[in-house]
């Protein structure tokens, strides 16, 4: 669906005095434990939210459905994306991983879909304030959503200069990339970071950007997007924000509210440390779905030490 169109069917509005907010995780099958566990974490601990969308793919949607409830709902990824983009099992992986593929983009893998998920959801909820959290997420204390707003204005978590001197190459690319979709023609010499779990966006920001790649681009904002197979959507909307709009309607923040193991599992012990090493202002763990963690170990050692 063409953002323009999106925008006019589902009443596109600027974040009132008292926004609405709304938590959106994109997850998959492999990942279902995971977010079961999120959603039990976050009815303990997490408020100021008026509803939580899961967004999965058409095969995966009566698997979550399991998970839905009053303010919990499953969205299928068809009612987000464009017709001409469609999964498959890919012959490469043996049939083990999913590949989506199409005539107007590059041959895209489920990280990258999740993203184009995040990004359209926007155009087909009511929510003002759009709190992104992933399924291999566990909120361990008390969190408000209502910490990302601020006299109206919208916290927009960046790292300044955070991609000078680190070595992960892909994010300088992500960065790059991300100034060709948006027309930015001057290279920034700062090279801030966007990239981190729990962020808020506002829903009429998402929109108004993926007009904005349209116009540049000349084409659905999805199709320039997938056009690249290198994209983080945490820099295109910080750049956009920064950027484009000039900071407009945002404030910026550098504390991580969630703690995220990134590469080695973890043993009991070093998993008890992990979690009482958390900072003051960390509510929550992140334990990447790739690293192969027990969930039922884990969710044990939550409920022990929380």
């Amino acid at each position: 669906m063409n953002s323009r169109v999106a925008s006019e069917r589902f009443a596109e509005r600027a974040p009132s005095v008292q926004p609405r907010f709304a938590i959106v995780t994109p997850s998959y099958r492999r990942d279902f434990e995971r977010c079961r566990l999120l959603c039990e974490t976050m009815d303990r601990q997490v408020s100021g939210f008026d509803r939580h969308y899961i967004l999965v793919e058409k095969r995966d949607v009566t698997l979550f459905r399991q998970l839905a409830g009053a303010r919990r709902t499953i969205i299928d990824e068809r009612a987000l994306l464009p017709g001409w983009l469609r999964p498959f099992d890919d012959p490469t992986s043996l049939f083990r991983r999913r590949i989506w593929l199409s005539l107007r983009t590059k041959p895209l893998r489920g990280w990258h879909v999740q993203q184009l998920r995040r990004i359209a959801v926007a155009g087909h909820v009511p929510e003002d304030i759009l709190v992104y959290c992933d399924s291999d997420v566990a909120f361990l204390k008390p969190f408000d959503c209502g910490i990302f707003q601020r006299d109206g204005k919208t916290r927009l978590f960046r790292r300044d200069d955070g991609l000078e001197g680190r070595r992960l190459a892909d994010h300088h690319v992500w960065s790059d990339n991300a100034a060709k979709l948006l027309g930015i023609t001057e290279r920034s010499r700062l090279r801030h970071d966007y990239i981190t779990t729990l962020i808020a966006w506002r829903r009429d920001t998402q929109l108004a950007m993926c007009r904005h790649i349209e116009d540049v681009a000349g084409r659905h904002w999805a199709e320039a997007i997938g056009a690249e197979r290198k994209f983080s959507e945490c820099i295109i909307y910080g750049r956009y924000v920064d950027e484009v709009l000039g900071g407009a309607d945002h404030f910026h923040g550098s504390q991580d509210y969630c703690r995220v193991q990134w590469w080695d599992s973890l043993s009991d012990a070093e998993l008890e440390a992990f979690i009482a090493s958390m900072a003051p202002e960390q509510v929550a763990i992140g334990l990447q779905s790739f690293i192969s963690n027990d969930i039922g170990r884990v969710r044990r050692l939550i409920e022990r030490v929380a």
